[in-house]
């Protein structure tokens, strides 16, 4: 049987072409943020999908001009012994957004149904347990009047492998690969059949996982945060008009202290300029 051609990559967008839609759609970011602040809203988007996927890389473009404030990440370590005890939502629960938040998820309860499924972390009972609750777990979480956003972020074992490497010879990335980075590598099938599992309990109707084909990172980038834009009927809240005097006011009644009472910052940038 002859092999299927590959389908041709597309084509990727211009960088002058990709900032300036970066930055159109971050601008709506900031209106949604303003109109989750007034309307004391709630929204949860969850990032999901392999290692080097592309999901950090896409939250740092979507909270780079929001308040951290009002939208704060939740990237949660290993859990503790104690936590281990716990409910299993229990430590996911206290990161909820209260009114007038954004709560972005780097990895989400989720975790039972990929790593702790292959990495054997959880016993089987409580992986079928996990994917059992989750839909009704969600279905309370919506039912409170929670916006919930689930993106699952699709990577290719071949794009994968090159970003591995990439992040192996960066000395500013490479804390990001781990030996379980390499155990992803060799379980990808594992981890395949793992992620079609919990698709087929948690895919559902109130709360649907959206796909993002992130093979080329501006396009994940731009598909995703235009689709999360999309979902949700958010509206143009009117700021408070601010008017700024002409000059900086000056009464004339403050002096300030000489320099030499404070200790300043050495001038490093005038340092490098000499050396160059």
């Amino acid at each position: 049987m002859a092999k299927s051609k590959k389908s041709a990559k597309p084509t990727k967008i211009p960088t002058s072409v990709y900032e300036a839609e970066l930055f159109r759609l971050q601008t709506e970011l900031v209106k949604l943020q303003e109109w989750v602040r007034t309307s004391r809203g709630r929204l949860v988007v969850i990032f999901e999908g392999r290692d080097a996927a592309g999901k950090g890389g896409t939250i740092k473009r979507i909270t780079e001009y929001l308040s951290p404030r009002i939208a704060r990440v939740a990237a949660l370590p290993a859990p503790s012994d104690r936590e281990t005890g716990q409910w299993y939502y229990q430590r996911y629960v206290a990161h909820l957004p209260s009114p007038g938040e954004i709560v972005l998820f780097d990895r989400s309860w989720y975790n039972r149904a990929g790593v702790e499924k292959v990495m054997g972390f959880c016993s089987p009972e409580e992986h079928t347990r996990f994917l059992r609750q989750t839909p009704i777990f969600e279905q309370m979480l919506i039912d409170d009047g929670i916006i919930l956003r689930k993106y699952w972020f699709s990577v290719s074992d071949e794009e994968q492998l090159k970003r591995f490497r990439s992040r192996r010879n960066d000395p500013v990335r490479q804390w990001k690969l781990s030996p379980m980075d390499l155990e992803a590598i060799y379980r990808w099938e594992d981890y395949s059949r793992a992620k079609d599992e919990m698709m087929v309990h948690t895919d559902t109707a109130v709360s649907p996982w959206y796909v993002v084909e992130s093979d080329i990172k501006k396009h994940a980038r731009l598909n995703m945060i235009s689709h999360l834009l999309s979902t949700i009927d958010y509206e143009d809240v009117p700021l408070p008009h601010v008017e700024l005097p002409k000059h900086p006011v000056d009464t004339g009644n403050y002096r300030r202290p000489p320099r030499s009472l404070s200790k300043y910052v050495p001038d490093h940038v005038t340092y490098l300029l000499g050396h160059h």
